[in-house]
């Protein structure tokens, strides 16, 4: 892998790609129907202009991403963010995920996020040592919280603390150089 940078509404074709058959031929994902590039291009639009959305490369060849959003929408939730991550299935366990998780969580945590959330579709034995290996911890499972592939789904919830600033200071992207410096770490 020779980087990891912000993603861009440019690269939806290609990340819709990796995300489409997780979508249509997996429970790892509670979408129904794959979102095409078009929606993820929206997606990326949405989410880079307040959290951050990165993308892993080798050459030209985007093999991974991950982003940070929203956790909840009142304001008392705006310190925390909802994490993701999903790597081109010909690229897994080649430590991609964890490139790209080490500089989101990083980057997070510049921005001024005090706590990253995940949740993984249960059974997945390789998302939860994922998790675990980027410091997160299973708070708990939503049992029976999901319906898809004609069984129930049991989520698992895990938790990353990325701060403990108080008072927290309002979350905010970082500068630029300091993103490219987090960045060419990798």
């Amino acid at each position: 892998m020779s980087r990891i940078r912000p993603a861009s509404v440019d690269d939806a074709p290609r990340l819709a790609s990796i995300y489409d058959p997780i979508v249509s031929d997996t429970a790892v994902s509670f979408e129904l129907k794959p979102p095409g590039p078009s929606e993820m291009a929206r997606r990326i639009g949405e989410v880079t202009a307040t959290h951050p959305w990165l993308v892993a490369e080798d050459g030209s060849t985007i093999l991974g991403y991950a982003y940070a959003r929203k956790f909840a929408e009142r304001p008392a939730y705006r310190w925390s963010v909802e994490t993701t991550v999903y790597v081109d299935q010909g690229h897994r366990g080649r430590g991609v995920g964890r490139t790209l998780y080490a500089a989101l969580l990083e980057l997070a945590a510049l921005w001024g996020f005090a706590n990253a959330f995940a949740g993984i579709a249960l059974p997945n034995p390789a998302s939860e040592s994922l998790h675990r290996a980027v410091g997160f911890s299973l708070i708990g499972v939503f049992p029976r919280v999901g319906h898809k592939m004609g069984e129930w789904r049991d989520v698992a919830w895990w938790h990353c603390p990325l701060s403990h600033v108080d008072p927290p200071r309002v979350p905010a992207p970082p500068p630029d150089e300091l993103i490219a410096a987090v960045l060419t770490r990798r």
